[in-house]
């Protein structure tokens, strides 16, 4: 292997680039024109954890994810390239040869300081110069014809790994780049979750790459770029609530509904009731049952994890063990600075077939009911729908509500003020979040089945000097 250190001229050189680089990086961030649709979902470590190191892999100076600080973020950034004249092992050919071909030059340069310059290989080494007080140091830990795959090295921002990886379809190539990585120390984190400074420039990095990429194939991007990222809590392996959270969520089992369900007439005259149903399609499949895998099954999982609220304003916090009847669900509820706890209750989830204008159909659903301190009183469904003759797929939202007549005077002041804008837009947020979060898992699945059928082995150990790289 060939060790190369970077002579102090081009750490100058690099260092004198920063705010030029800086300044090029936000010009270019605000006025991107590349569509690039992004969704953020609540994780867990065994589905969200990563592969381990490859065995026989060099594992010294190595910064695994359980070296790392603050939450795990499991992201995968992907697109379709459309009308390239390559095929996918030709462009990774491309991309190994030469990582600065599709790396943001104002942004990150790929310096190679170990391993030959004509091949990417097991073992080799690089330091990605970022604007910033920053290398970041990585090492290639797996290599395939169709893939690679990046560790972190002491010294580097984060802790994890990353996988670059193409493959072909009939009509398109799929580029997708899939992490796994804490942040590498405190300060770090602080700079990733407080003040997400961090979070925005590795977005535009890893899209501005997937954007070269599809230049170097020569092709066109076919729906942009998709973002999904898994957060799994510091605190807590299953992707549960911290300390504090535990205990709010804890002392809800002694709490009551706030209000009388079963003498509630939501449609009965100067009551005060506001009734809300929505509903959202979902992308269909066979006509019949559910189908394993499919929509209506993704769905169901999205819904039962709560994931349909979005976290930027609700976040539900739950014992993910627990049974779904009877859950008591702690909802942080998020408005500019401010942080409002309430309670709610899951009551008995239902399954069955229903007959609507002749027509059949497969309903799972529940609701939950609001608690003692909440500004709200009222119910909520949510509900999928699978009808049985076409096989097109449903979700629905049915609630009826109104302001709490106890509870925190602030919270029930400022709900009055602008809680039902605030209600119907979680609504309507809702319904295009598990719509969209349902075709890109669908979608996702998809891409992981063909590369599963069509990716050879990796290979882990190091090439030998003369072997060419594959």
């Amino acid at each position: 292997m060939v060790v190369r250190r970077p002579s102090p001229i081009s750490r100058w050189s690099t260092a004198l680039r920063w705010p030029v680089g800086i300044a090029v990086t936000s010009w270019r961030y605000m006025w991107q024109t590349t569509p690039v649709h992004r969704w953020e979902l609540n994780g867990t470590l065994a589905e969200d954890g990563g592969p381990d190191l490859p065995a026989g892999v060099d594992e010294r100076d190595l910064q695994v994810a359980d070296d790392g600080t603050g939450t795990l973020f499991h992201r995968v950034y992907r697109t379709s390239i459309r009308g390239s004249a390559l095929r996918a092992p030709d462009l990774m050919r491309q991309v190994t040869g030469d990582l600065d071909a599709v790396a943001p030059l104002g942004l990150a340069r790929f310096q190679k300081v170990r391993g030959d310059e004509a091949h990417l290989r097991v073992g080799d080494e690089y330091v990605v110069r970022i604007p910033g007080p920053w290398d970041g140091p990585v090492r290639v830990v797996a290599v395939a014809e169709n893939a690679f795959r990046l560790a972190t090295m002491k010294g580097h921002l984060e802790a994890g790994q990353i996988e670059f990886r193409a493959h072909q379809t009939a009509r398109s190539i799929e580029f997708v780049i899939e992490s796994w990585a804490r942040s590498g120390d405190r300060f770090s984190d602080v700079l990733y979750t407080n003040l997400r400074m961090a979070k925005e420039v590795q977005l535009h990095m890893w899209t501005s790459v997937l954007t070269r990429v599809t230049a170097l194939a020569g092709g066109e991007m076919r729906n942009g770029i998709r973002v999904i990222t898994h957060r799994v809590g510091a605190d807590d392996s299953s992707g549960a609530a911290p300390d504090r959270d535990r205990a709010r969520l804890a002392r809800l089992r002694d709490l009551p509904v706030n209000y009388d369900p079963a003498h509630t007439d939501p449609t009965a005259t100067g009551a005060g009731w506001h009734i809300d149903d929505l509903s959202a399609e979902l992308p269909g499949e066979a006509s019949g049952e559910p189908v394993a895998g499919g929509s209506w099954q993704v769905a169901r999982q999205l819904m039962n994890g709560y994931q349909i609220a979005d976290p930027h304003r609700v976040r539900g916090i739950f014992d993910h063990q627990a049974p779904l009847q009877g859950r008591d669900m702690l909802l942080e509820i998020r408005f500019m600075m401010l942080r409002a706890h309430v309670g709610v209750r899951v009551t008995a989830p239902y399954e069955e077939i229903r007959t609507v204008d002749g027509r059949d159909a497969h309903v799972f659903g529940w609701a939950y009911q609001t608690l003692d301190g909440h500004f709200e009183q009222g119910e909520m469904h949510y509900q999928l729908w699978k009808w049985l003759d076409d096989g097109s797929v449903e979700f629905r939202i049915h609630a009826y509500s109104r302001p709490a007549k106890s509870g925190p005077l602030w919270l029930r002041l400022g709900f009055r003020l602008v809680g039902r804008r605030q209600q119907l837009q979680f609504y309507r947020t809702a319904c295009r979040r598990i719509r969209r979060l349902t075709e890109s898992e669908l979608e996702l699945a998809d891409v992981r089945r063909r590369e599963q059928n069509l990716a050879p082995p990796t290979r882990t150990q190091p090439a030998a000097a003369s072997e060419p790289n594959e």
